[in-house]
This record gives C-alpha cells, structure tokens and sequence, in this order.
C-alpha cells in the first residue's frame, strides 16, 4: 500500500503540472508482467450502498480477486441524484469508500462524470482533497490513459447533449470551466483525434458515460454519433465503455469493428424498456451488473456479471501482431 500511495502522490504532482495543457492529460498505468492487463468497469452506482449497490461491489471484489484486477473504470454518474455538494460531503465515503471495500478494489478508480454528477459540484469530485480522503479516486474531465498495450480515451460526454443546455427542466448543471460550451466541446474533439491519431497502442479503448447506441431508456445519443463517433471510426477504436443507460449492454457496430459496451447497472435497474437498434446486438441485461476486460497483445475478452456474479455475456476478438518494420 506504501508504494501505491507514493504513486498517487506523484501522480497528483503530474496532473497540477498538465492541467493547464491544451492536449488530453496523459496518464501511464503498468501492465503485468506476463504482458496482461485486466479491469472492472462500472456506472451509474452511487446511492450510498442501496438499491443492490452493495450486492454488486461484493462480486465485484470476488471476480477483481478472481482476475487480479490492475484497476477500475467507472464510466460516470458517480453519485446520485445530484453529485456532491462540496468535497466534504459524506456521500462520498458512505457511496465509495464505505461500499467498495474488497481487497482486490484497493486500486485505481479511474472515473468520469455522468450527467448526474453535473447537478452538483463538479470541481469537488475533480479536487485532489478527495483523493487525499481515499487514494483510489481520480476523476478527471477528459484524459488518456496508456497502459502499454492498449490506450484508454476518457471523454466529458455531458457538455455534448443539447437539453441539458437548452432544457434543463428543474435540474442546476454546474458548467463552470466548460461554459462556452462550443469552444469546450470544438476544443476537446480536436484534442481527441489528436491523442487517438498519435496513439499506437494495438488497442484502442473510449471511455464516456453516455451512450452512443443502446436499445435501453436513453436510445442512442444523437449529438455523440454526429460528431464523436466519426472520430472514433477514423482512427480505428475497438471498444466505446459507457454507462448512463441502467443496464448491460453489448453492440456491434455494422459498419466499423467498434463494439459499443454498456456497464451501467451499478445500483438502480430495472427499467422495463426496450427499444431497436439498427447496430447489431449481441446482449442486452435489464438489471444491475458490472463488466471485465482482459487484454494482452493479440487478444480482447469481455465478460458481463449480474449481481449475483453470473456470467451473463462472454465475448472476445484477436488480433495479428504486424512487425514494426
């Protein structure tokens, strides 16, 4: 645990130091030695350990164990209904802390924001003060994330979807740093396929908390496939993670190799919707649950979970190593 702390202070040292770029903050996380890397992903999960959140931590901490997890996505919406109001508030502890509390999730949390998380204080869940309350968390904007064999693009969706803008009904959204929202989101586009145009890791993995497609409540987000998706296909992305829609999901693109991936049954499920893709799909769970990824150099496998740590969903893809020359 010693050293893991000294590398989270020495990482909170390189985020002050990048913060004021204009790329894409660049993370480095270390693989095993076999040349492997293995994770969780999760969202939509923060409601102080109800509504099955415990339920799905517990297996979590089982198959972490199981895989010997190097780290945790969680892919937004991290605390409900509306985010934190400050960095002292106790959602904090009794929504993460207090819940995942197995051996094998004493990692790295590498989270974005969900839109929920924009109706409270967005700057408390991004300060360092709650990295210092408990050292697995790190919640940034937009970020990169290289782990040798495959980089990992976390992207902002909120600032992209209209009503939140237009029509936020009763709902506060906390824009500060991200108003105007035009230059945020031309900005961070422009940074992304920059980061994924340099990127040559074998594998490619986005990062958002909204959908691109599902077949769940949400549908498809339309302001995404018109101007982030296209960046994705361009250069070549294997796997989009995203949570907002309460369930588990797995997409295949028809017209690229992208596989579009829903882990968002982190607590509250359920929804009782279904609505049809023009991609093909390949699984769909209305319920709480959680995704693994395991990767090495020719070889992608993921498996989906429900709260009960089942099996729901298994898939994987290879691919050839190509000389350098």
């Amino acid at each position: 645990m010693a050293s893991f702390s000294c590398k989270i202070t020495a990482l909170a040292l390189v985020l002050s130091l990048v913060s004021s770029s204009a790329e894409l903050q660049k993370l480095e996380h270390s693989i095993k030695n076999d040349g492997s890397l293995s994770l969780l992903a999760l969202g939509d999960w923060g409601r102080k350990g109800e509504f099955n959140q415990t339920q799905v931590a517990t297996q979590m901490g089982r198959i972490g164990e199981e895989l010997d997890i190097d780290f945790v996505v969680s892919t937004g919406d991290n605390f409900y209904d509306s985010g934190l109001t400050g960095v002292d508030d106790r959602a904090f502890e009794e929504s993460f802390t207090n819940v995942y509390t197995a051996k094998s999730l004493q990692k790295q949390w590498y989270s974005v924001l969900g839109n929920h998380d924009y109706r409270g204080d967005v700057l408390a869940q991004l300060s360092p003060v709650l990295r210092e309350l408990d050292n697995r968390w790190l919640c940034l904007r937009s970020f990169m994330l290289n782990a040798e064999i495959v980089d990992f693009f976390f992207v902002d969706t909120t600032p992209f979807v209209d009503h939140y803008w237009d029509n936020p009904e009763s709902h506060r959204y906390d824009w500060r740093e991200v108003a105007p929202r035009r230059t945020y989101v031309s900005n961070l586009l422009k940074d992304l396929d920059s980061a994924l145009k340099e990127s040559r890791a074998t594998w490619k993995v986005v990062v958002g908390h909204h959908t691109i497609r599902s077949v769940s409540i949400h549908r498809d987000t339309k302001e995404l496939l018109s101007s982030l998706l296209p960046i994705l296909e361009a250069h070549g992305v294997d796997l989009y993670v995203n949570g907002h829609d309460h369930c588990l999901e797995h997409i295949s693109s028809n017209d690229s190799p992208i596989q579009y991936l829903t882990s968002g049954g982190g607590s509250k499920s359920w929804r009782g919707v279904f609505n049809s893709n023009s991609d093909k799909l390949q699984f769909f769970y209305d319920g709480q649950g959680f995704m693994s990824l395991q990767l090495t150099k020719t070889m992608a496998q993921v498996v989906f979970y429900d709260a009960f740590g089942s099996v729901l969903h298994k898939w994987s893809v290879t691919k050839e190593l190509h000389s350098s020359m």
